[in-house]
């Protein structure tokens, strides 16, 4: 649900304020002149929403029945979430644009189909018409999925892995069955299709031709960074991304006794176990 051109956190606070100037100097720089008329900015604690004004308070429903007050608490929790994991300071920067298409222009990318946020710079850009139709754990899961991005970052490191940890982040705290969490390739599994290999960039194209495919994808990157937490523990598992993003991923593999050949296998069977 990211770019990979996300790099480390924003930490700031923004002053209390609820409709501020785009350009103003007091909003984070990834806050600043998205639109041409006012910004509206809700706040939480940690974090900090900024929508388009519609001339209602900060936490008026914007595109798609989002709630700018609503994310930004949201945003606190999931925010936690990160930071409990990977034991850094966390302040959520969330920009909730009127569409799918205007949230495409943010991040620069050509479409966003099928994705309920992307991670863009050092702060989250939310698809306001699918994350309104996600329940609230769905919201909860895409924030701290997105944070993941932006705090941990994705250089050198396969999708499988950063795509796989996040959502690792996310569904951690979520308290959904796995086999709710991955019912796509359940359902694979269950009618006799295995995957045969960790799924490559090609798997995650978001461009709205095969929403299951997209969604086995991640379930299947989840499923492997999960195998990992649960056979290393935790701990393990952040030490290896890091180590990841420093020396490669097989170097990283290697220090835990694996390659990646060793650990599709053992992916591969801990899939089956957990969802045949």
């Amino acid at each position: 649900m990211s770019r990979r051109v996300v790099v480390a956190a924003l930490l700031f606070l923004v002053p209390a304020a609820d409709t501020l100037l785009p350009g103003s100097p007091v909003l984070p720089p990834g806050a600043r002149d998205l639109w041409p008329g006012d910004a509206v900015v809700s706040r939480g604690r940690r974090s900090t929403v900024v929508g388009h004004d519609h001339g209602g308070a900060g936490g008026e429903t914007g595109a798609g029945g989002v709630k700018l007050d609503d994310v930004a608490r949201r945003a606190d929790v999931a925010g936690l979430r990160v930071s409990a994991v990977l034991g850094r300071p966390v302040r959520p920067l969330i920009v909730v644009p009127d569409s799918a298409a205007e949230a495409a222009r943010l991040a620069g990318v050509a479409r966003l189909d099928g994705l309920a946020a992307v991670a863009d710079g050092g702060r989250v850009i939310l698809v306001p018409e699918l994350f309104a139709s996600l329940n609230p754990t769905g919201k909860n899961v895409v924030l701290a999925h997105e944070l993941t991005h932006v705090v941990a970052g994705t250089d050198r490191l396969p999708v499988w892995l950063y795509e796989g940890f996040a959502d690792y982040v996310g569904y951690r705290d979520a308290g959904l069955p796995v086999a709710t969490a991955a019912a796509e390739l359940a359902a694979e599994v269950r009618a006799g299709r295995l995957p045969s290999a960790l799924p490559g960039p090609d798997a995650f194209a978001a461009d709205g031709r095969d929403p299951d495919r997209l969604a086995r994808a991640y379930q299947a990157a989840w499923l492997a960074c999960r195998f990992l937490a649960d056979r290393f523990g935790e701990r393990t598992l952040v030490r290896l991304y890091r180590e990841a993003q420093a020396a490669g991923v097989d170097r990283a593999l290697a220090s835990l006794g694996l390659s990646v050949a060793t650990l599709t296998a053992r992916w591969r069977a801990y899939v089956r176990d957990q969802l045949a």
